[in-house]
Order: C-alpha cells, then structure tokens, then sequence
C-alpha cells in the first residue's frame, strides 16, 4: 500500500510562510517571498479563491499583492485587515471588492485592462438594439500603516495577533518584548519584556489575558504588562528523561457546546536537537485557572506550528519533517497523519472556519485543514465525516434487546413470567 498523500491546492513561486482563511468571502490568503536577497525569488501575499468544483474543494489566484523587497513570515486576520510580519516590521493591510459595469466594445477598443484579475459575470440581457454589459468584481489590496515592532540585534517579527474585537494587535519578536498596538493606527499602548530571548509565539484571550512562549524555556501568562502566572505543563504530565524542553507554540480555542468554556493548547519541543529525539508533546490547559487538564506525546518529530479549529474541535500540527496532522482537542488522539507531506518544514497550518461560506466549502466533509511550508506549496487536508449513532437509536436498540430477551426466555422457560 502507497504512502498516503494530500492534495496539492496551489503552488506559488515562492518559499509560503504564512497562511489566514477569510470565511466570508471564501479567501485562502498565503503569503511568503525570498526576502531581499536579490536571488530572482519575488516576495508577495497571494489571495486564493476558494470554491467546490465537481465535489471538490479546489483555490484559484484571485489577486497578488507584492511586497517588494520584504518577505511576510506571518501574518493575522481582522475582517478585511491583514497585519503581515514583514523583517522587523508589521504592515497593515487591507483588502476589498469592488463591483462596476464594464466598459462597453466601443471604450475598450485600443484601451487595455490593468491592475489586479477581474471576475466577470454577464448581466441579463437588454432589449433589442439596447449594449450588453458585463459586471466586473474587481480585488484591491491597499497598504495602510506600517511600524517597526522589534529591535534586537538581528530584528526580526516572528509573531502577531489581534485581540478578541480587533482594536489591538500584539506582536512579538527576537528581542524578547511584547508591544501591543491599536488597529489602525499603529500607535503603541503597551511595550514589555516578556522573555530573555526570543518569543516564539503568543496568544491573546477574549479576556484579555496574553500567554507568552520564548526560548527561554517559560511561558507566561500576562494581564497588560503584570505577570499572572507561569505555566507548567510537566504538573499531572508523562514521567520523561531530564532532557530540557521548550514551548513552542500557543493557542487558545473555544470548548465545543460551552461557549463560555475557553481551553488553551501548548506544544513542548526539545531544546536541543538530539540522535534519538525524544518525544514532543501537547498539553490542554483550562483557559482560566491555567492549570494542566491533559498532555499526550504527539510523536518524534519536532512540531514546527499548531492551529486550533474555529470551534474548538481540532487541533493541526505541522512539523519540521514536513508531516501534517490532525487532533482531537478534547482528548488529544490522532484522527489523520500525513508522513511528510511537504518534504520541508511546515510553515503554517490553517482550518476552513465553520462559519461563513465554511460549511459550503466543506461539503460532506467534517474538516479541511490547509498547510504550507518553504516547497511553496499549499496542500489541503479533509478529514471524512465520523459515522455516529444518535443517543435516542442506542436507547431504541437497549430497549429492543431487552424486550427480545424476555420474549425467548418465556418460550424457554414458561413460568418465567
């Protein structure tokens, strides 16, 4: 039997390093680029249509923004706001359509169309002798503010995140502090050093906590700029060596039929690379006390980002060997596994949002996770509807079975009854 393989959906020229998916229109935006090395590679965010063709969820270029001589290494997602790690910059971006009637034979003689890709759509036809038009749907992306947001020697964004309404951003980099920023005028609010070292990665709650993880092996939770607490996931975890561990990556999600239920996921990594890895692991803790609820291994391979489904469901993972995966957030089993499905480091995963134009795009499906990594790929991953008996087909079976067995002892046994 083959390996198993996901499908290629697009594949851009160049290195993708980050991924966002805009539920209401349907946009799979993948962005990345071969920074300012002057190697040919171009540096753009690509904004992907995504539709169901024959049964199959498929993405077309809808527009390309290029980014010049900055290569965006991650990016966050607020309505139609991008805000792009570009360097040690954020830029803030914004996208929309803009719907008009298309010139008629006799203006688009000798002129000729530029500017971004255009959908058309016929309109109905007119009376006799009367010029048909045509609708155009046109995409435009506009650059809006722009700071710088780390300033250590190599300064580098490695991470951003808007907050739970979307009037702030925090961002996080290699020189260990964590500003935060109002959308969208890019004016600071807030500026601390969270770790010595880089941060990895950072989440913000919907109540406005922020959890922070950097190399220097803590994560911490933070209410502004006071620490609240730090985590420890090796608390009710597995008995492992004294091999040293890192944080990795951090996100919080909802708890499925609890809305006001909050969980947070964390990956551990070993510090150093090792002959024989050990183990990485996932831990769920509760979003409020910050306490460990539960952490599985989650294999060998280093895990390179994570992502957690709109509803709290499922966890995504990707990995530095190129893996994708799929998790159940509840109790951390594995429901998909592709073995190096990219070949290269995963950069970014993203699920398709229940929401929107989600469920359309999705189909028969339960969910669709999107990865990319630095072969410029951008790969999809289904996982099929679980079959499930309804509670009330179990109690009807009870029930019969318990009927049929009294009915066959009182033949066998006539003074049973």
């Amino acid at each position: 039997m083959g390996r198993r393989r996901a499908p290629e959906l697009y594949r851009a020229p160049f290195p993708l390093y980050a991924l966002q998916v805009d539920p209401s229109a349907g946009l799979l935006i993948a962005a990345g680029g071969g920074g300012a090395a002057k190697t040919g590679i171009k540096n753009g965010v690509h904004f992907l249509q995504l539709e169901q063709i024959n049964g199959r969820l498929s993405a077309s270029l809808l527009h390309s923004h290029d980014t010049e001589t900055r290569a965006t290494m991650n990016l966050a997602l607020a309505g139609n706001i991008l805000a792009a790690g570009q360097d040690a910059h954020c830029q803030l971006l914004r996208f929309q359509t803009h719907q008009q009637k298309s010139k008629n034979k006799a203006e688009k003689a000798g002129s000729k169309e530029q500017g971004p890709r255009q959908r058309k759509r016929a309109a109905p036809a007119e009376k006799s002798g009367a010029e048909t038009h045509q609708e155009e749907v046109e995409f435009s992306v506009e650059n809006l503010q722009a700071v710088q947001t780390d300033f250590g020697p190599d300064p580098l964004q490695k991470v951003v995140c808007f907050n739970h309404d979307n009037t702030l951003l925090a961002t996080g980099g290699t020189d260990g502090y964590v500003r935060v920023w109002k959308v969208p005028t890019l004016e600071k609010v807030l500026e601390f050093r969270a770790h010595e070292g880089e941060i990895e990665d950072l989440a913000l709650g919907p109540d406005g906590k922020l959890v922070t993880v950097g190399w220097d092996l803590k994560a911490s939770v933070w209410q502004k700029d006071q620490l609240v607490t730090q985590l420890h996931w090796q608390e009710n975890g597995p008995a492992f060596s004294n091999t040293p561990y890192r944080y990795q990556a951090c996100r919080f999600g909802q708890v499925p039929d609890q809305p006001a239920g909050l969980r947070l996921f964390t990956v551990q990594i070993p510090h150093k690379r090792l002959r024989q890895p050990p183990p990485c692991y996932l831990t769920a803790w509760d979003g409020s006390t910050f306490l460990p609820l539960r952490t599985k291994s989650c294999g060998h391979e280093v895990i390179s980002c994570l992502s957690v489904s709109e509803s709290g469901t499922f966890l995504g993972l990707g990995t530095v060997t190129g893996s994708v995966a799929i998790y159940i957030a509840f109790s951390l089993q594995r429901l998909y596994y592709v073995k190096e499905a990219h070949g290269i480091v995963v950069t970014d995963v993203a699920f398709l949002p229940e929401k929107g134009r989600g469920p359309e795009l999705l189909g028969s499906q339960e969910t669709a996770l999107f990865s990319v990594a630095v072969d410029s790929r951008c790969q999809l991953h289904l996982l099929p509807s679980r079959r499930s008996v309804p509670v009330w087909l179990l109690l009807l079976l009870c029930v019969g079975l318990i009927v049929m067995t009294i009915l066959l002892l009182q033949r066998a046994f006539p003074a049973f009854l």
